[in-house]
């Protein structure tokens, strides 16, 4: 069964239509993000040339998928829509509450055990507006949307930040927040503001240890955390013939780490085969009629420059594994250095654990690859060093990789074979050592590695690499050791080297499964919404409070944070998944991880009214309880990392009504703007210096708010100076109302 075929059916049937009226309109050739984002705007006759990265326009996505922790807040907000089903269709996928701990056997069990009330509500939720649902154990969101739901030319949203993925079949797939999502499944315009475009030409073929991993760490190194913010990555040239769809879905996967609003390759042969691989022949007929809309015009292939923004050249062929890390995805080493540079940087050599999976690598594809190195290390008789750790992608990916023998090359040299899930990628990991806090090294074959991210220890280093290059290093028990050039010692004490990885990009037998774990939407509204008003994990929300008519007076300073703050730092995940539909209780871990410019140290913040230091969360508490706003100050890409839309509820709901910050990654902007919170950024980056500790911060101007206009900061010092400087906002009319509104929600039920 193909899902949402008629969706497709009646996409593809007007698709090349659209695409010819926007060449018309816009009087040039297209790249191919410009035929899909003109393909989808909300209102056709809206349809101009809009200016990328300055116009916000609106689009009509095909589709929303949800996680499991990102779906709770989404739909909570959902039912205050007032709405009998969703618009459009829609899924929620039970991924990333299942913790990692001895295996499937036993961690799937209890996961559902102890997340019941949880997966009981997102069933009975999923089921009452018309939901596909997949139960926990059927795989990673990303994955299972990648067999099931993508589809070139097609746009869809999603509660998480590695979306994106789905730009491996061709797809605009955007990572949003919650208040997004819900605005696309109440048949509202979703807001975006028009991507920049960068071309990624690829030449070349990769080969040996190289992967397709290993294009995104360079690039990552090239461009950074920021350097994709508000731009679409667009991949071309004759290189991409070598890189199958599931390492295109890779590489548009981590091009999230960038910041980037999506990354997006052209349907092609290899595209094609994945369709049908994966049974969507159907699918695959549809888009093999629109190819030539599927891909850039040729104009635009002949003279890139033209069209793109930014182009980046990359040679597939120079291309060598890359390590990234630790502590954030773009600090990048190609592994040839790895020897001088580990000891420069005192980075703890050892490796202890390597981790293969993640919605990034847990393909078929990825595990063949990775299993063709384990399986080496048993026929060669090489002890193996380091913990493995294998998490698939999906029930699709387990069952077929069980039947084709590649999970027992694993488990011949130990390797652990944890849920179809996110598990420690997400921090869903209890990780087995005696000191949680010691410095040490791991490997990973996912897509972040932010400090305390997968264990929970600030003194973890985690690095990224290949499924297959992070399986030659656990084997090695080296940070430095290179496949390519060096050898390792069987057990009896001779050298041997490990041939370059091998593996079939799809199945040879095809793609089995027994069982998938899913739930079609039901037709019937009748279904009761289990919430236990008793609950400690589950809670209905309330309505921010408008905006009251005036500037804000005297508030005092949260927290002034330095350096890299993520949403990982702002709402930890982590033990704390188990509250992300609970707003109260997560808001306890209001950024704890964050470090607080005046001491130097995390979740210890002056509390002004009583000139204690306590954790953040208890000074804005005391703050809210005597009836008193505050403000957060931070430095540049604030919000960076996941979509999660805590990072922005948690301090609304705790009174916290400004973030000033050198600026701000995408998702995060928005969510901020959703709940009705000022998102603004300092004109000038070093008056973020003459913000003190027990400043009185006042902010005028709101009777005056409008597009394109400054606000006024006023730092009122305990020694009685004063400091003034203006700040900016990026918020358009639509975005003005949230805010008077106190939310997008509440300005919603207005209209």
């Amino acid at each position: 069964m193909i899902l949402d075929f008629e969706l497709m059916k009646k996409f593809y049937a007007s698709y090349g239509k659209q695409v010819e009226k926007a060449r018309k309109e816009i009087c040039r050739p297209l790249t191919y993000a410009e035929k899909v984002l003109y393909a989808h705007l909300f209102r056709p006759s809206d349809l101009k040339p809009y200016q990328r990265g300055v116009d916000y326009v609106d689009f009509r996505p095909d589709r929303v998928a949800m996680q499991d922790a990102t779906a709770q807040m989404a739909l909570l907000q959902f039912m205050n829509a007032g709405k009998e089903q969703v618009a459009i269709p829609a899924s929620v996928h039970c991924d990333h509450l299942i913790r990692a701990d001895v295996g499937a056997a036993k961690d799937l069990p209890e996961a559902c055990r102890t997340n019941k009330e949880v997966y009981d509500f997102l069933r009975s939720v999923s089921q009452k507006y018309h939901i596909g649902f997949w139960e926990p154990g059927a795989g990673i969101i990303h994955q299972v949307v990648l067999e099931n739901y993508a589809f070139p030319g097609g746009m869809m949203v999603g509660t998480d930040s590695h979306t994106p993925n789905a730009g491996g079949l061709g797809m605009v797939a955007v990572g949003v927040g919650g208040a997004d999502a819900v605005d696309v499944l109440t048949a509202q315009p979703w807001e975006l503001k028009m991507p920049r475009l960068i071309g990624v030409r690829l030449t070349g073929k990769l080969s040996g240890w190289a992967s397709p991993k290993d294009v995104i760490l360079k690039i990552l190194g090239i461009l950074t955390v920021k350097g994709g913010t508000n731009s679409i990555l667009e991949y071309f040239g004759d290189g991409i013939r070598s890189i199958s769809a599931t390492g295109r879905a890779t590489i548009c996967n981590m091009g999230a780490e960038l910041g980037a609003t999506c990354s997006l390759f052209p349907f092609d042969e290899n595209t094609d085969e994945y369709l049908c691989q994966t049974g969507r022949e159907q699918v695959a007929v549809l888009a093999r009629q629109n190819r030539k809309d599927l891909q850039a015009d040729e104009q635009v292939y002949a003279h890139p420059d033209a069209f793109y923004d930014q182009i980046l050249e990359i040679d597939l062929s120079s291309i060598e594994p890359y390590l990234n890390g630790p502590f954030t995805p773009d600090a990048a080493t190609p592994l040839s250095q790895m020897k001088s540079k580990g000891p420069a940087l005192d980075f703890p050599m050892t490796v202890e654990v390597g981790l293969v999976g993640s919605c990034t690598n847990s393909s078929y594809e990825d595990l063949c690859r990775a299993a063709s190195i384990a399986r080496q290390a048993y026929e060669k008789n090489i002890p193996v060093k380091a913990q493995l750790i294998i998490n698939p992608g999906s029930e699709q990916i387990r069952y077929t990789a069980e039947r084709d023998g590649i999970l027992d090359a694993f488990q011949e040299i130990g390797a652990v074979i944890m849920t179809n899930a996110c598990g420690p990628c997400i921090g869903q990991w209890k990780r087995h050592t005696d000191d949680n806090n010691r410095k040490n090294s791991i490997v990973t074959s996912f897509n972040r590695n932010f400090r305390r991210r997968a264990d929970g220890n600030p003194n973890t280093l985690a690095f990224i690499g290949s499924p297959e290059l992070v399986t030659a290093l656990a084997i090695a028990g080296r940070l430095d050791f290179n496949p390519v050039v060096d050898t390792l010692q069987d057990k009896n004490g001779h050298p041997v080297k490990l041939d370059a990885p091998t593996g079939f990009t799809f199945p040879p037998k095809g793609f089995e499964v027994k069982e998938r774990g899913f739930l079609p939407p039901s037709e019937h509204s009748d279904v009761e919404v289990l919430i236990d008003p008793h609950s400690s994990r589950l809670q209905r929300l309330k309505p921010f409070a408008p905006w009251d008519g005036k500037d804000l007076e005297d508030m005092p300073l949260l927290i002034k944070t330095q350096g890299k703050c993520t949403t990982d730092h702002i709402s930890m995940a982590g033990p704390w998944l188990k509250f992300r539909g609970h707003l109260q209780n997560i808001s306890d871990n209001l950024l704890m991880g964050a470090i607080n410019a005046f001491n130097g140290e995390s979740n210890k913040v002056k509390d002004q009214l009583t000139g204690a230091y306590v954790p953040v969360s208890t000074a804005a508490k005391d703050y809210k309880a005597h009836g008193i706003s505050s403000i957060v100050v931070a430095e540049d890409n604030y919000g960076e990392g996941s979509s999660r839309e805590h990072a922005a509820m948690e301090p609304r709901f705790l009174n916290v009504k400004v973030i000033l910050a050198k600026s701000f990654a995408r998702i995060h902007e928005t969510n901020l703007k959703k709940q009705g919170m000022l998102a603004l950024t300092f004109i000038d980056k070093d008056d973020y210096n003459k913000v003190q500790e027990d400043d009185r911060i006042s902010l005028t101007g709101l009777q005056e708010f409008r597009p394109g206009s400054k606000l006024s900061v006023v730092l009122k010092h305990k020694d009685g100076s004063r400091e003034q400087f203006w700040v900016a906002h990026t918020y358009n009319e639509t975005q003005i109302a949230w805010f008077k509104a106190g939310s997008a929600l509440n300005n919603s039920r207005r209209e």
